[in-house]
Formats: C-alpha cells, structure tokens, sequence
C-alpha cells in the first residue's frame, strides 16, 4: 500500500503525543516530508529555549515519515542521532527530513530542524540522521 499525503496526516492524527505537541505534516511525499508545531511555553525549558526533547521528536517523527515515501506505511525507527547546533527560539520548529538511500527494507533519512520567527527569518538549530525500517512480514 502506498502511503500518500492524506493516509499520512491519519496516521499523524493518530499518535496521541503528535495532537498534544499540535504537530502537523505541511509536505509530504517524494522522499522527503516536513513536520511542523508552534513553538510554546508548555515546549520550552527553564532557559526559554524550545526543549531538545521536542527537537528529537520532530526529528524523529520526520524522518519516519520521509522513510516510509520509500518504504510504505508500516514503518518504525531503527535509531536516528541528532546534533543541537543552536537554541531553538521562534514561532514554529520545522522539521524537513529527506530520503538519502533507500533498499526493500531500510531507508537511511537525514533531517534539518529549523526555527522560523514571527517575521519569517529560518534559523537552523539542529540535525538529525536516521534510520527507518520496514515492518513487512
């Protein structure tokens, strides 16, 4: 089965700590998805900043979903590593993960994690690599 854009924001809908960060998929498809959430106080550590912890959910989730562009819906993280290159301030954390290899049964995806700020300046803050499986029996 082919995982097309609007099977992907089902399943996003369907990950309850995805619809209590407010994520959603802005693209999708093509080997590359993008995840978006506004940045909030709830989402932020005690110095102000966005907390790494949604960072490497974001990085994940993305990757997981540009994985599965490759390899269908029925997919999982192998693991993935993420480099914090900045604290992450703005309005929304952005997420554009991409395809670099993908087999029958393994993707390897990258991830650039961006901030964007009221006025629509991009700040990098991280970046993440990974690797997503597929659950074929």
């Amino acid at each position: 089965m082919e995982l097309t854009f609007e099977l992907a924001e089902k399943v996003l809908a369907a990950q309850p700590f995805s619809v209590l960060l407010g994520a959603r998929l802005t693209a999708f498809g093509d080997g590359g998805a993008t995840l978006e959430l506004d940045i909030r106080d709830e989402l932020r550590q005690q110095n102000g900043i966005l907390h790494g912890g949604v960072l490497g959910y974001a990085a994940d989730n993305a990757i997981t979903f540009a994985g599965g562009t490759a390899l269908g819906p029925e997919v999982l993280t192998g693991g993935f590593t993420i480099s914090y290159l900045r604290p992450a301030q703005g309005a929304v954390l952005r997420a554009e993960a991409t395809v670099a290899h993908a087999g029958s049964r393994q993707a390897t995806c990258t991830c650039q994690l961006s901030t964007v700020d009221e006025s629509g300046d991009i700040s990098l803050c991280a970046i993440a690599q990974g690797t997503v499986i597929a659950l074929r029996r």
